[in-house]
């Protein structure tokens, strides 16, 4: 049966079912009473979609509050029992696996290091030390918390690079930095890993992944737009028009910043990430007479620059280089955001990922600075500048969140969105017959 504006009746019941597991998930717990304006639907819609829910197991009851005159009204809320979600971070030092159930609990955690003393920085993304990094991961998790790999909503992985979806299906990952051409990851991970066949995959950028988390828990939400910077060895960002919708991975820190500028890790010139980010940072310390501990770590060698620009005993003098060093990235950053200001027009910027939560405030009052003398000064009033609160392994969350959106726009239902829906509306038929004559 098909409804008005082309939706079919399962269409109407999916959406509705879809408004009140996100009302519950995310205001819960909830009286019937109380689902109807805050869904925008009847009485009679919320009863039978609360019913049915309930039946499936996907959502219980939480005690009651007392109403105004009547019957305590009985409190609803989802199963955080009733299925789980597995997030992996292919991150820049390690591949994080971590195995969550709907509320986002930890149920277990397992961390793959990734080789960093190879001749050439793309060595520790050898493809095959990944995918199997992965398997192991999913494999461990699963057997450290004894779940079932048929409640599982799905895999979600967070990557650096651009992520293609061909016709034929799977995710391919384009990751120019990291040595990455045309990787087929999603079928390289179904033929490695045993999970059943019905369990999907949600395969995107990191920086996505990280927009996704702190908008749906993070510093983004009740935004009504966004920009979520991720800054890590490199610099990412994920422009989000809307706190429930998923947002877009833009290819910011490869913007270009000065013309035939500093070689970036891309293989090409002046990009922004050849100044920004964490790898370029340090390298442009050390070549300005810093000296980071040898044989550390990006991580290590960032909170030693840190500590030389930002000393913490009383009387004692910053390190004028890596002072230096410092604003001048922040003017390179500033300027990036800046762009992003004037592009996208964004209600607040969100700095995350490992050295942007590093970095911390004391940096991104200079950065603040910067973007404001070099956007448009209106869209630059109305923007707020600030830190990401959901830690450096928000990305791992993030990607999580892949299939429990995809879940909940599913209404709650495992199968595909194709599934069983009716034939193509009229107007494509008439378009086609009009091209053939």
């Amino acid at each position: 049966m098909r409804a008005t504006g082309g939706r079919t009746v399962r269409d109407l019941r999916r959406e509705n079912r879809t408004a009140v597991l996100q009302r519950l998930y995310f205001d819960g717990p909830l009286s019937r009473f109380s689902l109807g304006p805050a869904t925008g639907l009847s009485s009679g819609s919320v009863s039978n979609v609360v019913a049915d829910l309930v039946a499936e197991g996907l959502v219980e009851e939480a005690g009651s509050v007392d109403s105004a005159g009547g019957r305590p009204r009985t409190l609803l809320r989802i199963r955080q029992d009733s299925a789980c979600m597995i997030g992996v971070d292919v991150g820049e030092t390690r591949v994080r696996v971590e195995l969550f159930d709907l509320d986002l609990t930890e149920l277990a955690r397992v961390e793959k290091p990734l080789a960093v003393d190879g001749p050439r920085r793309v060595d520790r993304y050898d493809v095959a030390v990944v995918v199997g990094h992965v398997r192991d991961g999913i494999e461990e998790v699963i057997r450290e918390a004894g779940v079932d790999p048929g409640r599982l909503l799905g895999v979600g992985v967070g990557v650096p690079g651009i992520v293609a979806r061909p016709p034929e299906g799977g995710a391919v990952v384009h990751g120019q930095t990291i040595g990455w051409d045309a990787v087929p990851l999603e079928e390289l991970l179904r033929a490695s890993v045993p999970l059943p066949p019905s369990v999907p995959y949600f395969i995107d950028n990191g920086a996505k992944t990280l927009g996704q988390a702190e908008m749906w828990f993070g510093a983004g939400r009740g935004a009504s737009s966004a920009v979520v910077v991720l800054f890590g060895s490199g610099v990412g960002a994920c422009v989000v028009s809307d706190d429930l919708r998923s947002g877009r991975a833009v290819e910011w820190g490869h913007l270009t910043v000065r013309v035939r500028g500093r070689r970036c890790r891309c293989g090409s010139q002046g990009c922004l990430e050849a100044y920004a980010g964490a790898e370029a940072l340090l390298e442009r310390w050390r070549e300005a007479g810093g000296s980071p501990a040898a044989g550390a770590d990006e991580e290590t060698a960032l909170t030693s620059m840190l500590a030389a620009a930002y000393p913490a005993g009383p009387g004692a003098e910053a390190d004028a280089t890596a002072l230096a060093v410092l604003e001048e990235t922040a003017e390179y950053l500033g300027a990036g955001f800046a762009d992003l200001i004037n592009l996208f027009q964004p209600e607040r910027i969100l700095v995350g990922g490992w050295a942007g939560l590093q970095l911390g405030n004391r940096f991104l009052d200079s950065v603040r600075t910067y973007a404001t003398s070099y956007a448009l000064s209106y869209p630059a009033s109305h923007v707020r500048i600030g830190l990401g609160t959901l830690g450096p392994d928000a990305v791992t969350v993030g990607a999580a969140i892949l299939p429990l959106a995809d879940f909940f726009a599913h209404g709650g239902h495992r199968e595909p969105a194709g599934a069983g829906e009716a034939a193509a509306p009229a107007w494509k038929a008439s378009l086609r017959e009009r091209t053939a004559q």
